[in-house]
């Protein structure tokens, strides 16, 4: 059993963990209740961690949008429902999503579409773009795109 963290404790640790990597609200919330720190006091510690620029909505967002598409290859559906996850807000999520290069975005799904091709073992065209749509709706992105690419491949 580890012992009870006091709030300046708690402080002091959530401010490291936000200057190690970009933290919301949401995740230094659940952080503090899983630490034991009393909702009041959580408060309290969120609000000094904004106003010390520890957590940034807006920038997080970005960085998140960023890591997941760029590293994970998730598509704007995907990245938007994470972020609602979490609380963000609408106005953010727009912003950060909008950042995200048509072209670049496009690429990313028919490089994903043709990578998991490979690994199909189907035979008949109709299967392999049912699979094909399917992995990629999985993965977050729109049914437009999807479509655009799949009649590309053949």
């Amino acid at each position: 059993m580890q012992k009870q963290l006091s709030p300046e404790e708690a402080l002091h640790r959530a401010a490291a963990l936000c200057s190690a990597g970009e933290q919301c609200i949401f995740d230094i919330r659940e952080k503090l209740l899983r630490w034991g720190i009393a909702p009041n006091d959580s408060k309290e510690i969120i609000e000094k961690l904004i106003q010390g620029k520890f957590i940034d909505e807006e920038r997080y967002c970005k960085s998140f949008v960023n890591d997941k598409f760029r590293f994970n290859k998730w598509g704007k559906v995907k990245i938007i429902y994470a972020l609602r996850q979490k609380g963000i807000p609408s106005q953010s999520i727009d912003n950060a999503i909008n950042c995200i290069d048509d072209e670049k975005y496009l690429e990313t799904l028919q490089e994903t579409i043709l990578s998991k091709r490979k690994s199909i073992k189907d035979d008949t065209p109709e299967n392999v773009k049912a699979k094909l749509f399917r992995f990629a709706a999985s993965r977050g992105f729109e049914p437009e795109y999807i479509n655009l690419c799949l009649k590309t491949i053949r």
